[in-house]
This record gives structure tokens, C-alpha cells and sequence, in this order.
């Protein structure tokens, strides 16, 4: 068995949590204290948090995509897929590291996703973002923390709050799809985005993408 090496480690913005970016062989891992945030072999519910959303605005002649956290680029990567040559996508990743190691260590993980010319990518807190906009995204995918339970940064419980959906919705166009990621269930946060006037799917996907792994969700919740 191949031991598990630390490559880096990276303060979290905002908080007193670090990652650290581990590898054993081609395997990559990202962690915060003894849990596991993302690995490369797992990308099945990251990925389908882009078709799923993708699926919405299929019709859309040229989307305009903000994601929420780079990650490992599974979302990413299954966005450019499934997205036609007019798209543009902004990736929103608030640790400088993370980017840094996406064009470093983890540059075959990544291939030329970062280069594509329909993306940009910005180091900073999605939130801004979200806050600056209005009527300017087809999708918001958010793949932060671990859901609207945070785990890495107490910050993003805003993200998740009426107010926080509500600020999400007015950045959305109309027909405009807000998708979620999280490492499970939470029958509350369902409840809220149906507060905030949304039309919401709730979807069980599997970790792996094949039918195994541990069980994620995704909500797609649709502005009218």
C-alpha cells in the first residue's frame, strides 16, 4: 500500500481551519482535520450537479454559469461537456491555494479545463459575487462546504439563509436554475428554498456516479 503524502496545506479565508492537499500514487485528496472534502476518484455527484443543472437551460443559446468552488474541478469539467461553444462559466474558488494546485500538483487531474476560453476563473468568495449581480446567470452552482450544514467556514451558513437564497434568486434570469450540493440530506434547507419562491427537485445521487459511494444530494430549484 502506497502511503498518503502531504503536499501542501492552505489557510481557509475567514476562518482559523487548513487544508491540506494529500496524494497516494494518482490519488488526491482534500481534507480539513479528519474529514475528507474531495478525492479524485470520487466525482459522481459534483459532476452530475452541473448536468443536472445544465438540463434546465438546455435551451439557453449562450448560459452564463457561476460556480461556487473549484475543487477538484469535477463540476467543472462536466460543465464545459455538457455546455455548447457559447457559454461562459465563471468559477468562483476562495482559496488562492486551490487554484494554485489545480495548475500545479493536480494539472492532469485538470487537463486544459482552466485554459478553456469559456471560463474565468476568480479568487474570491462566491458570495460577493452573488451580492454584485442582478439577472446575470442562467445557473449558480454551488459545490461549497459540505451543503447548507457548513463544516469548513461558519461564512457560508449565509450563503443558505432566506436572505442569502433570496440574493441568489435576484442574480438569477428569469427560467434561472440555482443547484446545490451537499454531502446529504436537510428537509429545512428544502422548506427554505420553497420559501424563497423557488420550484425545487431534490435528487439522490451516488458519490462514485456508477451507482455506489456514499449517498449525496442535489437540489435543482428552478426560479419562475
Amino acid at each position: 500500500m502506497i502511503p498518503w503524502e502531504k503536499i501542501d496545506t492552505a489557510k481557509i479565508p475567514g476562518s482559523d481551519e487548513e487544508l491540506r492537499l494529500m496524494r497516494r500514487g494518482k490519488e488526491f485528496s482534500i481534507k480539513l482535520g479528519t474529514n475528507e472534502l474531495m478525492n479524485n476518484r470520487l466525482s459522481g455527484s459534483e459532476a452530475a450537479l452541473a448536468t443536472l443543472a445544465a438540463k434546465q437551460i438546455e435551451h439557453t443559446a449562450k448560459p452564463v454559469v457561476l460556480i461556487g468552488g473549484l475543487g477538484m474541478g469535477f463540476t467543472l469539467r462536466a460543465a464545459l461537456a455538457v455546455l455548447g461553444s457559447k457559454a461562459r462559466i465563471v468559477v468562483s474558488e476562495l482559496v488562492p491555494a486551490v487554484v494554485s494546485w489545480a495548475r500545479g500538483p493536480m494539472a492532469e487531474v485538470f487537463g486544459d479545463s482552466l485554459d478553456d476560453p469559456r471560463v474565468t476563473i476568480r479568487e474570491i468568495d462566491v458570495a460577493e459575487i452573488i451580492r454584485a449581480k442582478r439577472s446575470a446567470f442562467d445557473a449558480i452552482l454551488l459545490d461549497v462546504d459540505n451543503g447548507p450544514e457548513g463544516l469548513t467556514r461558519k461564512g457560508n451558513d449565509a450563503l443558505y439563509s432566506a436572505s442569502g437564497l433570496g440574493t441568489a434568486k435576484n442574480a438569477l434570469r428569469p427560467g434561472g436554475v440555482l443547484a446545490v450540493w451537499s454531502s446529504g440530506p436537510n428537509p429545512v434547507f428544502t422548506r427554505r428554498l420553497r420559501t424563497a419562491g423557488f420550484a425545487v427537485n431534490e435528487v439522490n445521487v451516488r458519490a462514485t456516479g456508477r451507482g455506489g459511494g456514499a449517498r449525496h444530494v442535489i437540489w435543482i430549484a428552478k426560479k419562475s
